[in-house]
């Protein structure tokens, strides 16, 4: 009865083993990761978008500078059902890899170093996806590109009307903000160059870093700012001052020499924008 039992146990623990290293080679195929460097260039070409429509805004220009209004401009190109659907794929691809790399990878670091390593793939895996459902909705005609901050105020508000609904958004705001200080340290130390194959000629290589410099930065910046407004609205009670990227670049605009902040921000924008459109053929997969 108990070898019967073992047996069980030990042709369980095959077919695991077995499904485990299925889902490993599917998750880094060839095919997979080629679409996942794909992923870096859509993440690139939005924040491109993003970019100039900050620096619109800085000349007194309209525009949503966040993450749907760039994707609406993708989706307003005459191409843009197809950009849309296969942006939607690659992004999901690097989603899954980013999964992957949590889940099967880092086992040899040790204890500390494995499980931050886990913790940040994961955490760019939820990125991905993010962006790879917002491209989705638009490419099946549900998204809009319109009224995000008011959006991001009505979801403030809502959450604001939660039991400890204001404990929960400031976590989220300084969750966001210590993003921010940590990819504009990220940019200053060249952290992010550890990640990349680097040309080996210098003038190629001054230029990667460069971009990454700047655009990681700006970058991180943004992401502060955005925190920052999150918290405050949630201290106050006041989801309108809670409008997401959009509104804090916008509300950036109304300080003293904000049309030249915005114009730095914009093209720090772009060289991140550029930067990840570089990383998609140097990244370390």
């Amino acid at each position: 009865m108990w070898s019967v039992a073992l047996r069980k146990e030990t042709v369980i623990k095959d077919e695991m083993h077995q499904a485990a290293d299925a889902a490993y080679q599917a998750t880094n195929s060839g095919a997979l990761e080629i679409l996942a460097r794909v992923g870096f260039a859509v993440s690139g070409l939005l924040h491109l978008l993003i970019g100039v429509t900050v620096l619109r805004l800085a000349s007194g220009g309209g525009g949503s500078a966040d993450v749907s209004g760039a994707v609406a401009e993708l989706a307003s190109q005459p191409a843009g059902p197809l950009l849309l659907w296969s942006s939607f794929a690659a992004c999901a691809a690097l989603a899954l890899w980013q999964v992957s790399d949590a889940i099967f990878d880092y086992g040899q670091l040790p204890t500390k170093d494995k499980t931050l390593k886990k913790l940040k793939a994961a955490g760019q895996a939820v990125i991905y996806a993010g962006l790879a459902t917002t491209l989705f909705s638009f490419a099946v005609g549900t998204g809009s590109g319109s009224d995000s901050s008011s959006k991001t105020s009505d979801l403030t508000a809502t959450v604001l009307a939660a039991p400890a609904g204001v404990v929960l958004l400031v976590a989220v705001g300084l969750g966001i903000s210590v993003g921010g200080v940590i990819y504009a340290v990220s940019g200053i130390r060249k952290s992010f160059a550890k990640h990349l194959v680097l040309p080996s000629r210098a003038t190629p290589r001054k230029a990667v870093i460069a971009l990454g410099v700047t655009g990681y930065v700006a970058k991180g910046a943004v992401l502060l700012l955005t925190g920052i407004l999150v918290a405050v609205a949630a201290l106050g009670s006041n989801p309108e001052e809670s409008t997401g990227l959009d509104g804090g670049l916008k509300a950036l605009q109304d300080q003293p020499y904000g049309s030249y902040l915005l114009a730095a921000v914009g093209l720090g924008l772009l060289s991140y924008g550029v930067f990840l459109m570089v990383r998609a053929r140097l990244a370390k997969m």
